[in-house]
């Protein structure tokens, strides 16, 4: 079933579905899935492992003649050279992310990429805008992964930024089948971004045992860490670990523990870790193409797809003193 939006005649895809772009996980097993299925397959750099990153797109070229765009999460890739990469890649589609959008998007958009930026709050959305970004994905506390450590819900934000702003809007946080995609259609959204929903498919190269956790958890079942920082908040699954760390974190905010894990883990365990995560490929294409047909089953009406552009638009809020924007800051 096709859905027109902006979304989907700008970036040229068949459905307004967009992937996350998991560090590791995002690479071209899952994403060509995701582009094969007609949505858009997101490969990640925020491993900074960029010779990869090159290859995964090789193979993406091999795996589909789908779009597919990459991912620049600005706080984790400090490489100066990251735009030149990516723009040597032949890319069309760039999203960035955890970084002030005033950095990246003059250099892409000069270069003819077409660029999203993703925002947690209003303020950022306008910085965005700002920048001259030709949409945003409008993230909620919802979503799992990093997140600012003042969030709003989904809920909140997504029709807050559609009635600030002219360019389309992509709900993430929260976003997981039919009924919630079309829930955000009717906030105002008219594309939609998923990541744990991706990363429990099939095609998804994480263990089993993760995807297992994934579909039996609860809606309660994930802690949100870090709130009080340093650096970015985070949303994880519930586990012992994770809550003895939500519980026990203090001034130092997860840091301690990150530093405490890095002494007891040596260069081999993280090899292995790396292995488990690049399993070889299996494809089983139908499982992304149920989802994302199941997902476009609860179809929103036809005037929720594009909301009514109003001739004003608040331009209201939250800059610090200096005027600067970090996606990742209170």
């Amino acid at each position: 079933m096709a859905l027109s939006t902006r979304i989907t005649e700008m970036l040229g895809i068949e459905k307004p579905i967009i992937q996350a772009a998991m560090g590791w996980i995002a690479r071209a097993q899952l994403s060509s899935a995701v582009s094969n299925a007609g949505g858009m397959g997101i490969i990640e750099t925020s491993s900074g492992e960029l010779d990869a990153v090159r290859e995964e797109i090789l193979r993406m070229r091999q795996l589909t003649d789908k779009p597919f765009g990459v991912n620049v999460a600005q706080a984790f890739v400090r490489d100066p050279d990251i735009i030149r990469f990516v723009i040597d890649q032949g890319v069309k589609f760039v999203t960035t992310s955890a970084g002030d959008p005033m950095k990246y998007t003059a250099m892409l958009k000069d270069a003819g990429l077409t660029v999203f930026h993703v925002v947690p709050n209003l303020a950022g959305a306008l910085r965005a805008v700002e920048a001259g970004v030709d949409g945003l994905i409008v993230e909620g506390g919802e979503g799992g992964g990093f997140k600012n450590p003042k969030d709003v819900s989904t809920m909140v934000l997504v029709p807050q930024v559609v009635e600030a702003v002219d360019v389309p809007v992509v709900a993430a946080g929260g976003i997981m089948d039919g009924k919630t995609m079309a829930a955000a259609f009717a906030l105002g959204a008219e594309g939609v971004l998923m990541g744990t929903r991706i990363l429990s498919s099939a095609e998804s190269p994480v263990h089993g045992n993760w995807k297992r956790a994934i579909l039996d958890a609860d809606a309660t079942d994930t802690v949100f860490l870090n709130r009080k920082g340093p650096g970015p908040a985070l949303r994880a699954l519930r586990t012992a670990r994770s809550a003895r760390i939500a519980a026990e974190a203090g001034a130092d905010g997860i840091t301690a523990h990150l530093r405490e894990d890095r002494r007891h883990i040596g260069d081999a365990d993280i090899a292995r870790l790396r292995e488990q995560i690049a399993l070889p490929l299996n494809f089983e294409m139908a499982a992304t193409r149920e989802m994302v047909s199941i997902a476009l089953r609860h179809r929103p009406h036809a005037a929720c797809i594009v909301p009514e552009r109003r001739e004003e638009r608040t331009t209201e809020g939250g800059l610090d003193a200096a005027g600067q924007f970090n996606a990742l800051a209170p």
